[in-house]
C-alpha cells in the first residue's frame, strides 16, 4: 500500500506526531510498537472495577451496613468531582463570566443529584439495624468528610465560615488562624454534656487542619466570593454566574445539611430523649441551617433573605 492508498487525514496526523516525538528526542516508530502489541482495553480495567467493588468492608453482619458504606463512598467521589472543577475555576485567567458559570453549574448538578439522592439514607435502611451497627463505627462519623470541608473554604472567605456568635469578635486583621480556631463545624462536635471537643473532632483535626488552613490561606484571593466580588460584580453578563452563586449557597448551606437532618431525625430522634449521633456530634445543633447561617456570598442575598434562611426548604416541603 502506498501513500495514495492512504487517508490524508491519516497522513497528516503521523506528520504531527513525528514531530511531537522529535521535539522530545523520541522515536515515534518505537510508540507505534507499542500500540501494536498493547492489549486492547476493557471498561472493567479502565475504571479498576474490581478494586472499587472490593472496598466495601462492613464491621458487622448487618446487610444495610453495606448500604451506609456505599452510599458515603459514592458521596465522596462527588465531591471529588466538584473539587475537581472548584481548581479549574480557581486556576482559570478571570474575568471569562461563561467558564466560571459552566463549572459551577456542574458543581450544582453534583449537589443537586446529592441532595436529591439522599434519600437512600433517609429510607433505605431499617432503623433498628441502623441504630445497631453505628455503634461498631464510633467514633467515625460523617462529619469527617475532609473533602467536603475543602469545598466549603474554596467556596468563600474563612470569616463567613466562622460560628455566627463568634463572628463580632473578628476584623479585617484576623488570621486565618485565629479564623480557624472558630470555625463553624467545631461546635457540632463538642460533647453534648461537656462541651469539650469528641474524639471525632480530635482525630479530625489531627488529619486535615495543617492542610486546611494551607488551603484557606492558598485561596484567600482565589476562592468562588472573591472571584466574584473582584471580577464580576456589577459588571453586565455575570447575571448567570449569581444565580448559580446563590443556587450553589442554598444547596450546599441550606438542602445538603437538611437533607442530612431528615435523615438524622428518622433514625436518632426518640421521645423523651435525642439518641447522639455517631461520634457524638450534636446534630440537633449542629444541622439546622438556621443555627449555623452559613452564607457563602452574603452579599448576594438581601437581610431578609439572610434572616429566613433555610425558610424555602420548609415551605418547599410543606408543599410536596
Amino acid at each position: 500500500m502506498n501513500n495514495s492508498e492512504i487517508d490524508q487525514d491519516i497522513i497528516d496526523r503521523i506528520k504531527k506526531l513525528e514531530e511531537k516525538y522529535a521535539a522530545m528526542g523520541q522515536d515515534m516508530s518505537s510508540y507505534l510498537d507499542g500500540l501494536l502489541y498493547a492489549d486492547y482495553l476493557k471498561y472493567w480495567d479502565y475504571i479498576n472495577l474490581d478494586s472499587l467493588l472490593g472496598l466495601q468492608q462492613p464491621k458487622t453482619d448487618f446487610p444495610d451496613e453495606m448500604i451506609f458504606i456505599i452510599y458515603h463512598q459514592i458521596t465522596e467521589l462527588y465531591f471529588k468531582m466538584a473539587l475537581w472543577e472548584m481548581k479549574q475555576i480557581q486556576a482559570h485567567k478571570h474575568p471569562d463570566a461563561n467558564f466560571f458559570t459552566e463549572r459551577l453549574k456542574r458543581i450544582n448538578n453534583y449537589f443537586e443529584h446529592l441532595c436529591h439522592s439522599f434519600v437512600i439514607m433517609t429510607d433505605g435502611m431499617e432503623r433498628e439495624q441502623f441504630l445497631k451497627f453505628r455503634m461498631s463505627l464510633l467514633p467515625s462519623s460523617g462529619f469527617q468528610s475532609g473533602q467536603y470541608r475543602m469545598i466549603e473554604i474554596g467556596a468563600t472567605d474563612l470569616i463567613n465560615l466562622v460560628n455566627k456568635t463568634k463572628r463580632d469578635e473578628f476584623d479585617d486583621y484576623s488570621s486565618i488562624d485565629q479564623l480557624y480556631d472558630a470555625i463553624y463545624w467545631k461546635t457540632g462536635a463538642t460533647e453534648l454534656k461537656s462541651g469539650k471537643k469528641t474524639l471525632t473532632l480530635e482525630q479530625f483535626e489531627e488529619k486535615y487542619s495543617k492542610g486546611f488552613v494551607q488551603l484557606a490561606e492558598e485561596t484567600k484571593s482565589t476562592n468562588f466570593y472573591q472571584l466574584y466580588l473582584k471580577h464580576y460584580q456589577g459588571k453586565k453578563g455575570s447575571e448567570a454566574l449569581k444565580e448559580e452563586l446563590r443556587r450553589f449557597d442554598l444547596l450546599a448551606n441550606v438542602d445538603w445539611p437538611l437533607a442530612h437532618y431528615r435523615s438524622a431525625v428518622r433514625y436518632l430522634q426518640r421521645d423523651p430523649i435525642d439518641i447522639a449521633a455517631t461520634g457524638g456530634t450534636n446534630w440537633q445543633k449542629y444541622l439546622p441551617p438556621r443555627f449555623q447561617g452559613i452564607i457563602f456570598f452574603p452579599q448576594l442575598w438581601t437581610e431578609e433573605e439572610q434572616k429566613e434562611w433555610g425558610k424555602h426548604w420548609v415551605l418547599k416541603q410543606l408543599a410536596q
